[in-house]
């Protein structure tokens, strides 16, 4: 028996309603996305570290990894300046504390990693009707 069972239905599901949330979102509803994303899997990966189930913690962290590549890869250094170059190493760091996480087994990291991206998100969640408004003047 798996440590975390998948039901076929709820992956199905799961997918559908991404790739739907994908379809109509704006620039800064993916960026969040993106970071829910990483959250949800830093998580998941709490779990199964908790449950000696290694080889999904693994995984799990290196989704996350792949998400904070996939962020960096979306920054734009000449437009963000200051902000994309800081942004860039946050990122990185954040990827070193996933990989310390999973390479000493240990959730400390896990927790600096998931408060860093719970402030990111809360940022971008802050502008985004900002940045809404400035799309929407002529």
């Amino acid at each position: 028996m798996a440590a975390f069972p998948h039901s076929p239905r709820l992956s199905a599901y799961q997918s559908v309603a991404a790739h739907g949330g994908v379809a109509a979102a704006d620039p800064h509803q993916l960026i969040v996305m993106l970071l829910d994303g990483a959250l949800e899997r830093i998580a998941m990966a709490r779990g199964a570290m908790q449950h000696g189930a290694m080889a999904e913690k693994g995984r799990l962290l290196h989704k996350a990894v792949e998400i904070l590549d996939e962020l960096q890869a979306s920054l734009n250094p000449a437009a963000g300046g200051a902000l994309a170059a800081n942004l860039t190493d946050l990122y990185d760091y954040v990827a070193r504390l996933l990989m310390t996480a999973s390479l000493q087994n240990r959730e400390a990291p896990l927790d600096e990693a998931a408060k860093l991206l719970r402030e990111i998100r809360g940022a971008w969640v802050a502008i985004a009707p900002t940045a809404r408004a400035a799309r929407a003047l002529p």
